[in-house]
C-alpha cells in the first residue's frame, strides 16, 4: 500500500529520483493505493500522467475527467490534484514530476519562458490526447523519459526532454500576466484541512471544521466533494487511518493504543475502518513492515520492468 506524504499545507513531500536533478520517474498502481485514490495534494514541480492500460478519474482543482487508456494530462505548478477510481477499477500509469527550476539556466530563461507559464493561472491543467499532434509528442517524451530513467545520462536526457516538452506547453497554451491569484475557495480548504491534521487526535464537530474555513456547513460539504470527491468526515476518518498506518509501522504501541491516539472511539471500529481502507487488518499490515508507509520515486521500480 502506498500513501502520498502530504504537509499540513496539503503540499506533497516530494522524494526526487536523482542528486542533482529535481525530477522523479515512476510506474504506478492505482490498486496501490488505499481505496484506489489518491489524496489531494499539490507541490512546485509540474506534474505528467500517462494512462497505459485501464482508466482513472482525475481531480485537479475539484475538476474531474476520465483518464483512458493512452491519454494523459499536465498539471501545473501549485495546483491541488490526485487519481482515483470510485469503482476501484484498476489503472496502470507513468507519472512524472519535474521542477520548473530545471529549466532557469538563467533569470532571462525564467522570466521569459518559465514564469509565463507556471504563473498562466488559465491554465492548471492540460488534457493529452493522442489525437492532437504537439499533445502526442509530450505522451512520446514521458514514455522517453521513463524508457531512459535508469541510463547513466539520464539528468542530461530529462532536461533535453523537459525543455521540448515546456516549448509545446509554451507554444499552444496563452500567456497571462496576472499578478498574485488568491482563490477563498482554495485558502478554506487548506484552512479547513489544515485544522484537521492539528486535531485528528481529538473529536472535531462539522461546524468546527466548517468554522476553521469560515464557511458555513452546506459549503464546507461541498468545497470537500470538488477538492476531495469526499464527506469533510471521511476525509477526517481517513486521515486518521493514514496517521495510524505510520503507528503501526513505527511502533510497539497496542491496537487500542493506537486506535485511541488518532481519534477513533473503540478498537473495534478502528479495526473494521482499517480493514476496508486498506484491505488487511491491522495486524497484518504491522507484519509486513516492508510495506511503504509513503510514495517514494523508487517505490515501484522492481517490479515495473522495461515498459
Amino acid at each position: 500500500m502506498i500513501t502520498i506524504d502530504v504537509k499540513e499545507d496539503l503540499s506533497e513531500n516530494v522524494i526526487y529520483d536523482y542528486a542533482d536533478c529535481q525530477a522523479g520517474i515512476h510506474y504506478d498502481l492505482l490498486s496501490s493505493y488505499p481505496n484506489y485514490s489518491g489524496v489531494s495534494h499539490w507541490h512546485d514541480d509540474i506534474e505528467l500522467i500517462l494512462i497505459l492500460s485501464g482508466e482513472m478519474k482525475y481531480n485537479v482543482n475539484g475538476n474531474i475527467f476520465p483518464l483512458h487508456k493512452n491519454e494523459g494530462i499536465f498539471v501545473n505548478s501549485r495546483q491541488l490534484h490526485f487519481g482515483f477510481s470510485n469503482t476501484h477499477t484498476e489503472c496502470i500509469f507513468l507519472c512524472i514530476l519535474l521542477h520548473p527550476v530545471l529549466l532557469c539556466a538563467s533569470p532571462a530563461y525564467e522570466k521569459s519562458f518559465v514564469l509565463p507559464v507556471i504563473r498562466n493561472y488559465e491554465a492548471p491543467f492540460v488534457l493529452l490526447s493522442p489525437k492532437i499532434s504537439w499533445q502526442q509528442k509530450i505522451l512520446d517524451e514521458i514514455r522517453f523519459l521513463f524508457k531512459h530513467r535508469k541510463d547513466k545520462t539520464a539528468p542530461l536526457k530529462i532536461l533535453s526532454s523537459f525543455s521540448c516538452i515546456w516549448a509545446m506547453l509554451y507554444e499552444n497554451i496563452s500567456s497571462s500576466d496576472a499578478e498574485t491569484h488568491i482563490d477563498n475557495d482554495l485558502s478554506a480548504i487548506r484552512n479547513m484541512t489544515d485544522f484537521i491534521q492539528k486535531n485528528y487526535t481529538v473529536k472535531i464537530s462539522l461546524e468546527e471544521i466548517a468554522a476553521a474555513g469560515s464557511v458555513g456547513i452546506s459549503k464546507c460539504c461541498r468545497l470537500f466533494s470538488r477538492y476531495f470527491s469526499q464527506t469533510p468526515n471521511n476525509y477526517l476518518n481517513n486521515y486518521r487511518l493514514a496517521k495510524s498506518g505510520d503507528l503501526l509501522r513505527e511502533t510497539s504501541l497496542s491496537i487500542t493504543e493506537i486506535a485511541l491516539s488518532t481519534g477513533f472511539n473503540s478498537a473495534s471500529y478502528y479495526a473494521e475502518s482499517f480493514r476496508k481502507w486498506a484491505g488487511i487488518s491491522p495486524g497484518e499490515f504491522r507484519k509486513n513492515r516492508s510495506i511503504p508507509s509513503v510514495r517514494t520515486w523508487n517505490d515501484l521500480h522492481n517490479r515495473d520492468g522495461d515498459q
